[in-house]
């Protein structure tokens, strides 16, 4: 029984920190093999889709080539998600693109509601050339410290378009007054890559591959400049209710944290969902020994490895 669930990515922001520049880039951005996306948005006349690359259209869904599919939200963000789900339409992850007013958070706990669905995280933009000035306005400000403070991620947007480092500079400031443990990154890229993001890259332990992971404690350098992963394969059991307090107390630093360990109350298993400062526990129906590993994903330097270890790797440590 695969407990292997699908990864959703929420992106947030106000209105003009560029959403949907993002997420055209990544309907069109190759890997190895690329990753094929179901990408929700509210307006298709937004989505930047060169006609050649469309191979079938049908009411409020698009089908691309490069097997990513399109489906607009309209006002049935749930409707859309279930006909993504029940659709005969085999993709890597769902990226939803959040309105520029709304709060990021409202979905994704749909992800951690929703059983077939894993929170890959909140990325929250923000425009780095007008963040200051916006913050002062106070019919804006409550809205933007919200989407602020859904996020796991920030990303400091168009940063090249700020008047001078000064603007960037109090963006950042603002960013830490409000969500002080939340990474917050200014990337050198124009676009931030979605496979830097998601839960499901090289070097993640998976159930359904014997060996597949790093040695235990040993450090995955991802291909971005920002991030870094560090996982290990634990061979004890775990103390869940006091593996729960020890996570919700994690420095900030981490992105992500995934994976499947053992309960020491019986041989049931648990799935690991950390997305953020958002933790999820769920009992797996089924956990043999290629399936027991955790992977964090962190800002590269920031990532609290020696936590790491003394949480996942000394079964005093769970004490």
């Amino acid at each position: 029984m695969s407990i292997e669930r699908l990864p959703l990515l929420v992106v947030g922001g106000f209105l003009g920190a560029g959403k949907t520049t993002l997420i055209n880039h990544w309907l069109t951005e190759t890997g190895k093999p690329p990753l094929r996306l179901a990408v929700l948005v509210n307006d298709f006349g937004a989505i930047n889709i060169d006609v050649a690359s469309i191979a079938s259209r049908g009411g409020d869904v698009i089908a691309l080539t490069n097997g990513c599919v399109c489906c607009s939200i309209g006002d049935d963000l749930a409707g859309a998600l279930m006909r993504v789900l029940d659709a005969d339409v085999a993709v890597d992850a769902i990226v939803v693109e959040a309105s520029g007013v709304s709060d990021p958070w409202r979905i994704a706990q749909i992800a951690l509601a929703e059983p077939q669905l894993a929170l890959a995280g909140v990325v929250v933009l923000v425009d780095a050339s007008v963040a200051a000035q916006q913050s002062r306005d106070p019919l804006l400000a409550d809205t933007l410290v919200r989407q602020l403070k859904s996020a796991d991620l920030v990303v400091l947007n168009k940063t090249d378009l700020a008047d001078d480092d000064s603007a960037t500079r109090m963006a950042r400031n603002w960013v830490q007054a409000h969500a002080p443990y939340t990474p917050c990154i200014a990337p050198s890229a124009p676009v931030v890559s979605l496979a830097e993001l998601l839960e499901d890259r090289p070097g993640l332990p998976r159930r359904t591959t014997s060996g597949a992971g790093s040695a235990p404690g040993e450090p995955t350098h991802i291909h971005a400049t920002e991030f870094e992963s560090w996982s290990i394969r634990p061979k004890h059991a775990f103390d869940m209710e006091a593996l729960r307090k020890r996570l919700t107390r994690m420095p900030a630093g981490m992105l992500r944290l995934k994976g499947f360990v053992r309960s020491d109350k019986g041989v049931v298993g648990w799935e690991l969902q950390f997305a953020g400062r958002h933790l999820s526990l769920r009992k797996a129906p089924f956990l043999d020994d290629d399936g027991v590993g955790v992977v964090a994903v962190g800002l590269r330097g920031q990532l609290p490895r020696a936590v790491l270890e003394s949480l996942f790797s000394s079964i005093d440590a769970q004490r």
